[in-house]
């Protein structure tokens, strides 16, 4: 897709829910969009469109969270958010949904995108698929967030809570959510 200028904002609805029907990335498929600094997509590869079932023309101008599963705690996209608009790139798992409600999993890869003064200009999304080995060490992690966070009736309060027990757990392993991603990496990604 060749479009990269941002459209303006339509509404995109999603009356539909997660079905349980999992569509899955080819091992050489790459899925690449980019957003302004305030997550709206201003680009959206072929590959991005087949999976979300979105049309470019749907996709663009809209928030990137438009493919958000609701099994994705809010806490980890809190994380990712914080660490990328600190200037710093990040990899995580990320679980999607498509709009049909079929959801697909990715190991992304965000940057910010610098002007010459080095101030940030919007967001480069790389995603592939991730190997089962690590959605198996994931997932538990990521209901358990969940599952926290849905405890709370503020959704602030929860992301809030869910933020704390994640770094309590890493701290009391000694590490980071990158070190964890990329812990999960190094063992399980050459498991295809």
């Amino acid at each position: 897709m060749s479009t990269t200028a941002p459209q303006a904002p339509r509404t995109v609805r999603k009356p539909v829910q997660p079905t349980g029907v999992e569509r899955k990335l080819g091992n050489d498929e790459l899925i690449v969009s980019k957003t302004d600094t305030k997550g709206r997509i201003t680009y959206a590869n072929r590959v991005f469109v087949r999976i979300s079932g979105f049309s470019e023309a749907e996709l663009l101008g809209q928030p990137h969270n438009l493919v958000r599963h609701p099994d994705m705690p809010r806490c980890v996209f809190k994380l990712l958010w914080d660490t990328i608009e600190a200037g710093r790139e990040i990899f995580a798992y990320v679980k999607n949904m498509s709009r049909n409600g079929d959801h697909y999993w990715v190991l992304a890869h965000v940057t910010p995108t610098f002007d010459e003064r080095g101030q940030i200009t919007g967001y480069h999304s790389n995603r592939r698929a991730p190997a089962r080995a690590a959605l198996q060490e994931i997932e538990p992690i990521y209901a358990e967030l969940l599952r926290i966070e849905q405890r709370h009736e503020d959704r602030r309060q929860g992301m809030a809570a869910a933020t704390e027990a994640l770094v309590d757990k890493l701290t009391a392993a000694g590490i980071d959510y990158e070190r964890m991603v990329f812990d999960v990496i190094h063992r399980c990604e050459g498991q295809r």
